[in-house]
């Protein structure tokens, strides 16, 4: 579980904790191998389109020899004597092209749906990525406070126990009024259960943050203190309209919707399909050693049409079937955007209430640290005793506390307005997979959303239904992506050779049928090589997808090196 994981060195910084976490937490790979599992079910579903071609060779021989006579239909008299055409021992052989028109139809829908099954599998991953991101600064952010203020609450919940000693003291004596020592006890002790209710919460923090990062949870460690030199309060650039529409193209759960509503529309077309007559298409080649025979080889091929007429009776129910299952994906994804657009909007309001609450704990925490300094100096000047001194102190270090809780769920409630908006934490590229690069990778994303750098893709667009839907495909150690075009724009056809371009592996489908009809855009890229030539002119829907599903090849590559 931990093994082959770079070494801790130093303070561990928010964004190198993201990194860790996305390169070596068991979730996040799980779901990548879940994403490589779709892939490879992908390219079995792809040959699945190919024509049959059966090849058969042997030895046929028997105990006696193959006889037969004839006789007469009309006096029941044998007609001819008994001979035979057939060697005891011979040779066979044959070669076979077989094509059935209607399975490849159905098969090629087949290939689309699970194409886009595999996008899907790719937007479960990007989700997983995201709430990981999203618990790491939950758990980061407390972890800080806790490593800045525990050493400072053990302490005073001691002095806390000791004051209550000293009322007990004051209470026997009668220093003070019954009344006024017993509110003052109670306040001690509402306050050492607020210390105990803070230790707990903030000691948890590093554990669950070491296990987001995959480390052994017995593992020391130390967080660096962003907050140390001041609070840089987070600023989002962006208005929750602006955010609107990225909501909507970014993320995961619409994308994948977005995919289901292809597999409904290919699952409609496949039952239209399955309507249609079969036309199969037989040919081949025959080798028969026996010396009877004039030839002993041969060609021969047969062309024959199958109809299942029942399929005429349960078609058009078939249909109705698979287009409600198209109108509900649409209902479910409706529902789904206004889902979305609701949790962005609460995301933002909590991200302004966290800043109000945040600017108010700030506010107290100036304000408790003036009290305690007059009730230093009047203690100094003898005119107070030092219960009130530890009274402002508590009272300080309480606030301290909701200070920087207060600071930590704003940085939440930041994130949580990206996490709404499906913004991806990585970049399109990174060059190497180490900690390192990938947290300075991630730091340059972050800090482009707070200036409103929030698009995936700086060349994103619209992307046009491809002829045979092909995902990312995640092979480990395959480092170059392979895209190629089926059709040009204005729907002309492309030349032998060409395959169908693929779009980038994290683009929103299209909105409407309109858009799903319209030509994907041709990408110039080397396919001269003479098994590319090949595939393409021997079966041109069969595509080749791009390899960077992971979007991090390095990433990947090290994940699965050698394995």
């Amino acid at each position: 579980m931990f093994a082959e994981q770079d070494p801790i060195d130093g303070p561990v910084t928010l964004y190198e904790a993201m990194a860790r976490a996305i390169l070596y937490n068991l979730e996040n790979r799980v779901q990548l191998m879940e994403e490589v599992l779709a892939q490879r079910q992908y390219e079995l579903t792809r040959y699945d389109m190919l024509p049959d071609v059966l090849a058969s060779a042997g030895i046929e021989a028997r105990s006696n020899t193959s006889a037969s006579s004839s006789r007469s239909v009309t006096t029941g008299q044998q007609s001819l004597e008994t001979s035979t055409s057939l060697d005891d021992r011979r040779e066979v052989a044959d070669a076979t092209f077989v094509f059935n028109v209607l399975d490849f139809g159905v098969s090629y829908f087949n290939a689309r749906q699970q194409g886009n099954r595999a996008y899907i599998a790719s937007e479960r991953r990007r989700k997983v990525v995201h709430g990981i991101i999203q618990d790491v600064r939950s758990a980061y952010w407390r972890g800080v406070t806790a490593q800045r203020l525990i050493d400072r609450i053990d302490p005073l919940m001691e002095r806390v126990n000791a004051a209550r000693n000293d009322t007990a003291t004051i209470r026997r004596l009668a220093l003070q009024s019954p009344l006024d020592a017993l509110t003052y006890e109670r306040t001690l002790l509402d306050t050492l259960r607020q210390l105990q209710d803070l230790r707990a919460q903030l000691v948890l923090a590093k554990t669950e943050l070491a296990a987001l990062m995959n480390l052994p949870l017995d593992r020391p460690f130390t967080l660096a203190d962003p907050a140390r030199d001041g609070f840089a309060v987070p600023t989002i650039a962006v208005q929750p309209g602006q955010l609107e529409e990225l909501a909507l193209s970014y993320r995961p759960e619409l994308r994948e919707e977005s995919y289901q509503r292809r597999i409904s529309a290919d699952e409609t077309r496949k039952a239209i399909a399955r309507m249609l007559p079969g036309i199969e298409l037989d040919a081949g080649f025959r080798y028969d050693s026996n010396s009877f025979l004039l030839n002993n080889d041969w060609y021969e091929a047969s062309l024959q049409i199958t109809w299942n007429l029942m399929n005429l009776l349960s078609g058009p129910s078939s249909v109705r079937f698979a287009e409600a299952q198209e109108e509900l994906v649409e209902t479910r994804r409706q529902a789904l955007s206004m889902a979305v657009l609701t949790q962005l909007y609460v995301a933002w309001i909590g991200y302004r209430d966290a800043l109000a609450r945040y600017e108010t704990a700030a506010d107290l925490l100036a304000l408790d640290t003036e009290i305690l300094t007059q009730r230093q100096r009047e203690a100094q000047t003898g005119r107070t005793g030092s219960l009130p001194v530890i009274q402002a102190e508590l009272d300080q270090l309480v606030a301290t506390l909701r200070r920087d809780l207060a600071y930590a769920d704003v940085q939440n409630a930041a994130g949580n307005v990206f996490l709404a908006v499906g913004a991806d934490p990585l970049p399109a590229t990174v060059e190497e997979a180490d900690v390192a690069t990938l947290s300075a990778a991630i730091r340059e994303t972050i800090t482009g959303w707070y200036a409103g750098e929030l698009y995936l893709n700086e060349d994103f667009v619209e992307p046009a239904m491809p002829v045979v839907e092909a995902p990312p495909t995640n092979v480990p150690g395959r480092a170059e992506a392979l895209v190629s075009a089926a059709t040009v724009p204005g729907g002309e056809q492309a030349a032998a050779g060409d395959a169908g371009t693929m779009p980038r592996p994290l683009v929103d489908p299209p909105a409407d049928s309109a858009a799903a009809e319209a030509a994907p855009t041709v990408q110039d890229t080397d396919l001269s090589g003479p098994v590319a030539r090949a595939l393409g002119a021997a079966f041109t829907p069969v595509l080749l997808a791009q390899a960077d599903g992971f979007r991090l090849t390095g990433v990947r590559d090290a994940l699965f090196e050698g394995r």
